[in-house]
């Protein structure tokens, strides 16, 4: 397990998703608003409003239909509740298109569900101790994608949470807020195991699981979709070699 140093992140920089946009990118972007209203007025939800030049963190697959703008906000605060299954999805989506991201205050999550090749691009902090915020302050200046998670309910008043949102400001990342509430954040996103896949009358393992997810926003109506996560990622021939494939998984820690 490598040991990776904090301050050496604050130089990290990811610079997708900068630079002016041309006129044809406002006309794809108008026809991409067109194909999710048609899609959303077919499956009865509401169509995520696409707003020309906002800077935000791609997600892609199904989660970026729900989400405002295909992704999430950068130098914003995204509250996502504690739903292990889609915080990981947004670690392995944004870390497997090439994006660093950070996981502060979870030691018990599961990166079972992140590909080996995009785990490498995943900083762990387990243990920040009563410093998760400064942790986190410095991973947003580096990385595309922190998470921070506290075990227990944390209500950040406007003057804690002002020094959090100044670093984030200074960098390029979107944060995600697990059991952290932070006044005025741009968009909140809950998920709901809605049903699991692969398990019988008592036989069977699980092999994929149904997250209902609803993300909203101030001024936005909100859209909700549900994906279907990890079905048929392992086959019963491929089993053992998924198992030597996780043991080669490396992922940084810093104690």
């Amino acid at each position: 397990m490598n040991r990776t140093s904090i301050r050496a992140l604050s130089g990290v920089r990811n610079g997708a998703g900068q630079g002016a946009e041309s006129v044809p990118d406002v006309d794809r972007h108008a026809q991409i608003a067109q194909l999710r209203a048609r899609m959303a007025e077919m499956g009865g939800q509401a169509a995520p409003n696409v707003a020309v030049g906002e800077d935000v963190l791609p997600v892609g697959g199904g989660f970026s239909q729900v989400l405002p703008n295909g992704g999430l906000p950068r130098h914003a605060v995204t509250q996502v509740s504690e739903t292990p299954a889609l915080v990981v999805e947004l670690l392995d989506r944004v870390a497997g298109a090439g994006g660093s991201a950070g996981v502060i205050g979870w030691p018990e999550l599961s990166y079972a569900g992140v590909a080996a090749s995009a785990l490498e691009r995943v900083i762990a902090v387990p243990e920040p101790g009563i410093e998760d915020l400064a942790v986190a302050g410095v991973l947003a200046e580096g990385l595309d994608l922190v998470v921070l998670r506290t075990r227990t309910a944390l209500q950040l008043s406007p003057v804690r949470a002002r020094p959090l949102l100044a670093r984030l400001r200074k960098g390029n990342a979107a944060l995600v807020a697990v059991n952290v509430s932070v006044p005025s954040p741009a968009l909140r996103v809950t998920g709901q195991i809605a049903q699991f896949h692969g398990i019988g009358r008592g036989t069977g393992r699980i092999r994929g699981i149904d997250v209902r997810v609803r993300a909203e926003a101030k001024g936005w109506p909100g859209a909700t979709v549900t994906l279907t996560l990890g079905a048929g990622a392992a086959s019963a021939a491929g089993a053992a070699g998924a198992g030597n494939a996780a043991s080669g998984r490396r992922l940084k820690a810093v104690p």
